[in-house]
């Protein structure tokens, strides 16, 4: 059997990712602005039109990168929470179909196959979120893997707005263990 993981302790929270984002974002428009005092100097030549699409695109790109941030802290709890009920060994329906799958798999059980679908089987109402979650790490992969290809998510368009929402109502809707 695998020995237990070690936690670093290290996953963001959803207070954290939100401040680096918002941060993040004041400080960009603030970079595109005279305020700044190199603006002179880099944005030379720059007409109005082309400094908007600069800033377009950097904010698109915090966007990209906070809601990785987001899914990733959402995997990061439910892996945990995996990882806390088997060491903990309690008696709850979940609990025990982790340890199944864990009996099984060990530590490269499926976020979305095995763990998404064991909570889906056994919390009332978890159904619908982890249908959007399911989703949502279409839009996760395709950020970490190089966007290369044409993206298929099932919904128009996912952003660091819609990806936070869903966020909250993940962590106001289970009962993680350890998180």
């Amino acid at each position: 059997m695998v020995k237990r993981i070690s936690l670093s302790n290290d996953h963001l929270g959803l207070d954290d990712i939100s401040i680096h984002h918002s941060d993040s974002e004041s400080s960009l428009k603030l970079y595109f602005t005279h305020k700044w005092k190199d603006y002179e100097k880099r944005f030379d030549g720059y007409t109005a039109e082309d400094l908007i699409s600069e800033l377009r695109i950097r904010i698109d790109e915090l966007n990209h990168t906070s809601s990785l941030s987001l899914l990733s802290a959402i995997e990061a709890a439910f892996r945990i929470d995996y990882l806390q009920r088997n060491y903990k060994k309690r008696k709850d329906p979940l609990s025990r179909d982790f340890r199944a799958i864990y009996r099984q798999k060990n530590l490269r059980a499926s976020l979305e196959e095995d763990i998404f679908d064991t909570w889906k089987a056994n919390a009332n109402g978890a159904s619908q979120i982890i249908s959007d979650l399911k989703g949502a790490f279409k839009y996760r992969h395709w950020l970490a893997h190089g966007r290369y290809w044409e993206p298929k998510f099932g919904r128009p368009r996912y952003d660091y707005d819609t990806v936070y929402e869903m966020t909250e109502i993940v962590f106001n809707s289970f009962p993680f263990e350890g998180v």
